[in-house]
């Protein structure tokens, strides 16, 4: 029997409703398969900012440090939309990443085969699914990079953001991109600009030299405009995508509206050793909140990638893949994803029971 810490941050809207469901499926998971799950809930966002003052409560980051994953429902919301920036839900986000000293993103952009008509890409380019990973670099590049304004002699103000990398901070990003293609079908693409910018060219002679570490993963390199077109032309020809923190921000944005709905889809957030954070990639939606129509699958599936890459219990994780399969294959849908057929749409709470008994019957 094994036992893990998780802390669980519930955080805004909608994210108690499927915080609840990833509760339950926890609990499951523990009964059937013999592990021990220690969940310690903490604030986040903009409910840390009503009680706590701040986004992210130092009591919430001490937490974490303590625990073996996060999951994290959703922050944010318009009632604190008018706050400084530093001050919003969002910002606890960021800081939480940074004092977990989380690098790397990793968000799945997937197109079960029941759903492949909610894709708004034709059915004979997605065919029986698409299953693709990004790997995006969170805390490098021009997000972070030197940034400022400045006065011209004759155009005016100007102002400059600075993409900048160093071999330690590529060199990470792709070592867990490698790893991450070796769990999967062992390809990987590199993306970025290296024909225009120094900084891509560093990408991609460190990305290279990693390469000889993995002869077992196919690589290939591919500019981001062009990789831009691909996905929407092909996706089908893309296994685990790698890219800068800017370039990853697009294209992970643009393979996820390839499937249909954000309600899907999942994300994990990691670092070194086997810490992750772990939340579905939409929002907090405060206008449907506590009225048991969210869609829960996408933290359901953030379930399933904690199992898998902070706990190494990639079985499991398969499973509960698997479980949210059967449930879409026998037709029940939450109501952003039903084509307009009421008759099995369901909330979501029915959705949990649904592939709870799914993992159940397994």
């Amino acid at each position: 029997m094994s036992e893990f810490k998780i802390a669980v941050l519930p955080g805004d809207g909608i994210g108690p409703d499927i915080i609840q469901q990833a509760i339950r499926i926890i609990e499951v998971i523990g009964e059937k398969y013999d592990h021990t799950f220690v969940l310690k809930e903490a604030l986040l966002g903009g409910v840390a900012i009503d009680s706590a003052g701040v986004p992210l409560p130092r009591q919430t980051l001490e937490l974490c440090k303590t625990c073996d994953a996060v999951l994290l429902g959703a922050v944010g919301g318009e009632k604190w939309d008018d706050l400084p920036g530093d001050k919003r839900p969002e910002a606890g986000l960021l800081g939480i990443r940074a004092g977990l000293g989380l690098y790397a993103n990793l968000r799945p952009a997937v197109i079960y085969p029941a759903l492949k008509e909610a894709s708004p890409l034709r059915v004979d380019i997605v065919k029986d699914g698409v299953d693709i990973m990004v790997v995006r670099e969170l805390t490098g590049g021009m997000y972070f990079g030197d940034k400022g304004r400045e006065s011209t002699e004759n155009m005016g103000e100007a102002a400059y953001d600075i993409e900048r990398y160093s071999t330690y901070e590529v060199e990470r990003i792709t070592r867990l991109a490698f790893e991450t293609a070796m769990r999967r079908r062992k390809k990987l693409m590199s993306v970025d600009k290296a024909n225009v910018l120094e900084s891509s060219r560093l990408w991609r002679e460190v990305v290279k030299r990693v390469s000889k570490d993995y002869p077992e993963v196919e690589l290939s390199h591919m500019y981001v405009d062009n990789a831009a077109m691909q996905l929407i032309r092909n996706p089908l020809q893309f296994d685990v995508i790698v890219t800068s923190n800017i370039f990853g921000d697009i294209l992970s944005d643009e393979a996820s509206m390839i499937t249909g709905s954000i309600g899907m889809l999942p994300s994990a957030s990691l670092g070194d050793g086997t810490m992750g954070l772990y939340e579905p990639i939409h929002g907090s939606a405060p206008d449907i909140a506590g009225k048991d129509c969210a869609n829960p699958i996408a933290m359901i599936l953030s379930v399933a990638m904690m199992m898998k890459y902070s706990f190494g219990l990639d079985n499991i994780s398969d499973k509960i893949e698997g479980a949210v399969n059967n449930v879409l294959e026998k037709g029940f849908r939450t109501a952003d994803i039903s084509s307009g057929e009421m008759s099995n749409v369901v909330g979501t709470k029915e959705m949990g029971e649904l592939i709870i008994k799914e993992i159940r019957d397994y």
